[in-house]
């Protein structure tokens, strides 16, 4: 990758660092490279006062595990988390247990892994996925692991806040209880986002921006001060964008 060239998970990673916000307690779990990288970009420069644990940093002062992120979960202790799913569907359920029937799925998986705990128990939720099309932004979930939102539960302390993807930024409403479209990408249209997914995203009658472009100063704190950091995570993953 040349030096002017933007790696389409460099630019997940600015637009999730562009929403955390100063002085938020921010964790996340396994296989979250993109989240923990955000996080890191964040806290090097408009969130300087964050309070980040990126599971498996050598230097997260956590030692028993996911377990003790659950704890702190439990009481109330974090404001965001970053979940994913294999489905997401209009109402922003994720489904990471099966797809298909669930006695006689085409696919089953590890499950959800807290992911319903920590949904209902962290004060926002952001999701990130690695692709955009219609098997993964769904009508309806096959399976619900987690919940966007549930008034019915009264000890339930956040909801969704957004879903950052290669294609677009998405964000919960929570006027109509939806997921709907806040801006594209550089390099994809409202149009390539909608047949990308499959539901209404309620662009009608609504001005969808283009996130604003990714700045001189943010790449360079990404590729210097993160990349250094992340490296110690993250290897096999920062060797895959930036090279070793």
């Amino acid at each position: 990758m040349s030096g002017t060239e933007i790696h389409p998970f460099e630019r997940m990673i600015v637009i999730i660092s562009r929403l955390v916000n100063d002085g938020e307690v921010v964790a996340t779990g396994t296989l979250s490279p993109i989240p923990a990288a955000g996080v890191l970009l964040a806290k090097n420069r408009h969130a300087k006062n964050i309070l980040c644990m990126i599971y498996g940093d050598p230097k997260l002062r956590i030692t028993d595990g996911l377990h003790e992120f659950f704890g702190l979960a439990h009481r109330g202790m974090l404001d965001l988390f970053f979940l994913s799913g294999i489905q997401i569907d209009r109402l922003g359920n994720i489904n990471l247990s099966v797809v298909g029937d669930y006695e006689n799925p085409k696919l089953r998986l590890p499950g959800g892994a807290g992911s319903n705990m920590l949904g209902m128990m962290a004060k926002r939720i952001i999701l990130f996925t690695l692709t955009h099309d219609t098997r993964l932004f769904v009508p309806r979930v096959d399976f619900i692991n987690a919940t966007a939102k549930d008034e019915t539960v009264p000890w339930r302390r956040g909801m969704l806040s957004h879903i950052v993807t290669p294609m677009a930024q998405l964000k919960y409403d929570v006027d109509s209880g939806a997921v709907v479209l806040d801006a594209t990408l550089p390099g994809y249209s409202v149009e390539d986002i909608r047949n990308n997914t499959g539901f209404d995203l309620g662009v009608k009658g609504r001005y969808i921006p283009e996130v604003d472009p990714i700045t001189e100063e943010e790449l360079s704190v990404l590729r210097g001060l993160v990349l250094s950091e992340l490296r110690q995570i993250y290897p096999l993953f920062c060797d895959m964008i930036w090279g070793s």
